[in-house]
């Protein structure tokens, strides 16, 4: 497996994939003219090398009333603090994603909050931890 490279037919069952995960094998075979069987055991053999590290599915915050969209860069007070701000980000529901980035702060922080009240109950909690500098979405273009 090791030796194993991708080809054009992997890469067409990796786009079929990327665009609508809920595609069975035996409609993704049909697509590239292979038996869902064939399509499925490239799949696999693509998860097995960690090329497919997962599924995913799209959501609408908006209709669970999470209107607020916040990116946070986060500026550590002390390198100890490293290991328990990282689980508390991990474990606190409102942040999506988490990033340890070069440049300006320690992290960077995307998070989704009901309302102004909730954002700012979440970003005193970060206080713990150092300061922080919050730039709001106000619309996702892509």
């Amino acid at each position: 497996m090791e030796n194993y490279t991708i080809d054009n037919t992997d890469y067409r069952i990796l786009h079929y994939i990327i665009e609508d995960t809920r595609l069975t094998h035996k409609e993704i075979g049909e697509k590239i003219h292979l038996t869902g069987q064939a399509a499925g055991a490239r799949i696999r053999r693509m998860r097995e090398l960690e090329i497919i590290e997962g599924y995913t599915v799209r959501w609408n915050p908006q209709k669970l009333r999470l209107n607020l969209h916040a990116f946070i860069t986060v500026f550590l007070s002390s390198n100890k603090t490293h290991p328990p701000f990282q689980k508390f980000a991990q474990e606190h529901e409102a942040v999506a994603e988490l990033h340890r980035v070069s440049g300006e702060g320690c992290y960077w922080m995307r998070v989704r909050a009901r309302d102004q009240e909730e954002l700012n109950a979440f970003l005193d909690q970060l206080l713990e931890f150092g300061n922080y500098r919050v730039n709001l979405g106000i619309g996702q273009l892509k």
